[in-house]
């Protein structure tokens, strides 16, 4: 994994904080398993599979004639730092699945990236206007080693589950781990739990 090297720690007292968590202030580090892609727009695709009605592909054409959708607040790394006041703007993940329809007997899904990465997640945890993809940060386009052109967002989980680079959710009857999950991260990754790691 790769991290932006000078970020301090600062003050742990924020009651915003979740337990064992710091806030980064201005700095938002980079931290990333793979070396950062540099994707094109005009072959981009993101696709919701699996367990759905109708498997749907969008180019990036079409996510952008999506009615948008936008997150404002804060994001936490399970590295222990948070932060605060973030703006994105995309696509509720509840009007994609609105289109790909998910089957009665979808509960989990597996988010993709360009890249090969892969996190789990249970379907509830990106349901509910809890779960975005999104391509603009603070009014500006999403730089590529955050994830740019467009990334996952679930910023009520630990951010490795907001996967960087996402082409895609596959909808599953049962819950498989991705790949940090598998080296020993924990399934879901609840903040205000400290779900860091397995057993946790």
């Amino acid at each position: 994994m790769s991290v932006t090297r000078g970020f301090t720690r600062r003050d742990r007292s924020d009651p915003r904080l979740p337990p064992g968590q710091y806030n980064t202030g201005d700095n938002w580090p980079v931290l990333s398993y793979e070396p950062t892609p540099r994707l094109d727009t005009a072959t981009w695709t993101f696709t919701v599979d699996g367990l759905v009605r109708d498997a749907h592909t969008w180019s990036w054409a079409d996510l952008h004639k999506m009615p948008g959708s936008s997150y404002e607040g804060a994001i936490h790394c399970v590295t222990t730092w948070s932060k605060f006041d973030m703006t994105f703007r995309g696509v509720s993940v509840d009007t994609l699945l609105d289109r790909a329809g998910p089957l009665p007997e979808a509960g989990f899904v597996m988010a993709r990236s360009h890249t090969g990465y892969t996190t789990n997640l249970p379907l509830r945890d990106v349901l509910g206007n809890k779960a975005w993809v999104v391509w603009e940060v603070g009014g500006k386009p999403l730089p590529a080693e955050h994830g740019g052109p467009a990334r996952l967002l679930v910023p009520h989980l630990y951010f490795w589950k907001s996967a960087k680079w996402v082409s895609g959710l596959h909808l599953m009857d049962h819950d498989e781990q991705g790949l940090w999950e598998r080296s020993g991260y924990h399934d879901r990754g609840d903040p205000w739990l400290e779900q860091r790691y397995q057993g946790d």
